[in-house]
């Protein structure tokens, strides 16, 4: 049975939907916004609010945590120097998705604002 196994299939393959959320994650986290196709949004949000949540306390072992998941030591850095501690009082709720009017040119995909909230 596949009881609680979707996953937004945003990839051919499951090395592929990983590699897509990392860099996804890492850009949110070093531009603060990024603007791509609704369906990814959907799939990265948890996977960004699950980073922010364990850079909240930082320590070695989180910071090696993140590292595994994110492979940017750059990212890493920002995340739990900037990211972090600005979210140390909020319980969750980090990012917003903002959909767009307009569809993409091309596919007419939905396209979609994910940001940090402030």
């Amino acid at each position: 049975m596949r009881h609680n196994k979707r996953k937004y299939r945003i990839g051919t393959s499951p090395a592929h939907r990983r590699s897509l959320l990392r860099n996804l994650a890492i850009e949110v986290i070093d531009h603060g916004k990024i603007k791509t196709t609704h369906a990814k949004c959907k799939a990265i949000q948890p996977y960004v609010e699950k980073l922010i949540t364990i850079s909240k306390e930082d320590s070695v072992a989180n910071r090696r945590l993140a590292l595994s998941k994110l492979g940017n030591a750059k990212a890493v850095r920002t995340l739990f120097t900037e990211v972090g501690p600005k979210y140390k009082e909020r319980d969750g709720g980090y990012t917003r998705i903002l959909k767009l009017a307009d569809g993409r040119v091309g596919d007419n995909a939905k396209m979609s604002f994910i940001a940090l909230v402030d």
